[in-house]
């Protein structure tokens, strides 16, 4: 059956007039069909009759881990581990004293003790090499591949055949949750467990005292450079807790946030033909378009309406529009609901 290479299209006939298109974006792929829109799936795991007749049943069938694309109940969703999330820092906020590390763009992975999960519950599907080694208590840590290769990462993490392509990943573990111990003692009971599993494929997070604002600009400001994201701080003798805390916080230069792509606007001048811009909206229904942060592959092959987008802005308008918005990547470990109604 033939493939569909990533940042490619291709086109099948339906019951439209026009053909309908297929992308695969980073290894997700997509139709713009109505029954691939309107799935609760998370977009990596959609599928539809035109994806299965262009790629073939058994193709989709591993691509997606089941033959055909049934939305699934309340009773069937998976369930999200209880992971800590990470608030966002404000000059305003201490932080002399705060462990300090890298924020890093990769997939966030909670291993249950058996198999890594998403934020959402899904599962990775890791070689059993591998997962050797790894303990029976949870751990919580980030599948990661280099700076600024997010999409190489989510290409090789949301497969189903456990490809030797995995031996690219690293696990980088930066907390243990099942320890109810203060924060130092876990970070300490996790070097001593890195150190036995022995992997060159699992490593433990570098964690930095921070001395003070001045110290902490100039750590942000060198991770940036090498092509970071930026920095995360953890409060010292803070436990771990599922949800929003405080006690972990955000560090980055710009501000980011998620918005659900509405419709693709037509490009002009050197984008005649391809993407000029998204139109997108937030959770609260303040809609705005993102036309920046494209590369030409992007722009040709956009993301698909009824995805979630993350964007870097400055600052928000006095109505709440995010100024200077930038494309940063595709979400797919988050959904946004679907929304078919701002005009209220």
């Amino acid at each position: 059956m033939p493939e569909i290479l990533d940042g490619q299209t291709a086109e099948v006939h339906g019951s439209a007039r026009l053909p309908y298109q297929l992308k695969n974006t980073g290894g997700v792929y997509s139709c713009n069909c109505p029954a691939w829109r309107n799935q609760s799936l998370g977009i990596e795991r959609r599928t539809c009759k035109h994806l299965r007749q262009y790629r073939g049943e058994q193709a989709e069938a591993e691509r997606t881990g089941a033959a055909v694309s049934i939305p699934p109940t309340a009773s069937m969703r998976p369930q999200a581990p209880p992971l800590l999330l990470a608030q966002t820092w404000t000059p305003n906020d201490i932080e002399r004293g705060w462990w300090m590390s890298e924020k890093l763009d990769g997939v966030r992975a909670y291993f249950d003790g058996k198999q890594f999960l998403s934020r959402q519950g899904n599962v990775y599907h890791a070689p059993d090499w591998f997962c050797e080694g790894l303990p029976s208590t949870p751990l919580d840590g980030e599948l990661w591949l280099d700076r600024k290769a997010f999409q190489r990462t989510v290409s090789i993490v949301r497969r189903h055949d456990k490809s030797e392509q995995w031996r690219k990943i690293s696990y980088v573990v930066f907390d243990a949750p099942g320890i109810q111990e203060p924060f130092e003692q876990r970070q300490a009971a996790l070097a001593e467990l890195v150190s036995r599993i022995g992997s060159s494929q699992v490593r433990k997070l570098s964690q930095e005292r921070c001395h003070g604002e001045d110290h902490l600009r100039e750590e942000l400001a060198r991770i940036e450079q090498l092509g970071g994201e930026g920095l995360m701080l953890r409060m010292p003798g803070s436990f771990y807790e599922a949800g929003r805390s405080t006690t972990l916080l955000k560090v980055k230069s710009f501000l980011e946030a998620d918005a659900l792509v509405m419709a693709h606007l037509p490009g002009e001048g050197r984008h005649h033909g391809r993407l000029g811009a998204l139109a997108v909206v937030l959770p609260n229904g303040i809609q705005f378009s993102v036309g920046t942060g494209f590369s030409d592959v992007q722009r040709s092959n956009p993301p698909a309406v009824g995805s979630t987008i993350t964007f870097r802005y400055q600052e928000l308008s006095d109505r709440g529009v995010p100024r200077f918005p930038t494309f940063v990547r595709v979400r797919t470990d988050a959904e946004m609901p679907l929304l078919t109604d701002h005009s209220a």
